[in-house]
């Protein structure tokens, strides 16, 4: 066996005390590094989370904003359409006497023609009354009339066209419905 002196032993346990120290310091700036990186990590989680309801307020707020621009284009064009068709209801109106009058309506035919081709680009359709059943939906009843021959609620006269501009009703048709009993309905309602 060899001899190590004194002095080398000492030597070589105060190194190997030294390095079970600095383990000791580095075991412990790992755990605090971990707890570190834990709390960065529920850090990062919790902001992942905000972002992901901030993303989907962001996509709610956008939804509601186009539904809401449309409905206010829906709205405007409505209101231009249903001017438009006063004047329209005029037009005709004036074509109607004038041809009473057995005067020439060329003129008011050939504009009622361009109004009816706008009509069509722009999307709006004539609802279909005379012969059809009341829908509340697409019809506005104002008079009633009886007529045994007929089903009930069976539109007999239509006396303002009614209108759908692509899938809304933007003015509904004013009719006169049949009832087979008059009396029968008085007396019910």
């Amino acid at each position: 066996m060899h001899d190590v002196p004194q002095n080398d032993l000492a030597e070589t346990q105060e190194h190997h005390n030294k390095t079970d120290d600095e383990m000791k310091s580095e075991q412990k700036l790992v755990e605090t590094m971990e707890i570190q990186l834990e709390q960065e990590k529920d850090k990062v989680s919790s902001y992942e989370k905000k972002i992901q309801y901030l993303l989907a307020d962001f996509e709610n707020l956008k939804k509601r904003s186009e539904i809401d621009i449309q409905n206010r284009v829906n709205s405007i064009t409505d209101g231009i359409i249903l001017k438009f068709l006063g004047i329209y209801d005029d037009f005709i109106r004036a074509r109607d006497a004038l041809s009473k009058q057995d005067t020439n309506t060329k003129g008011l035919d050939a504009i009622l023609k361009n109004m009816d081709t706008f009509l069509i680009e722009f999307g709006v359709k004539p609802i279909e009354a005379v012969g059809e059943i009341f829908d509340p939906k697409l019809h506005e009843a104002i008079y009633v009339k009886e007529d045994s021959t007929l089903d009930d609620d069976t539109i007999t006269t239509e006396l303002r066209k009614g209108y759908i501009l692509k899938d809304r009703v933007i003015r509904p048709s004013l009719v006169e419905i049949s009832k087979r009993d008059i009396k029968e309905m008085n007396a019910n309602g």
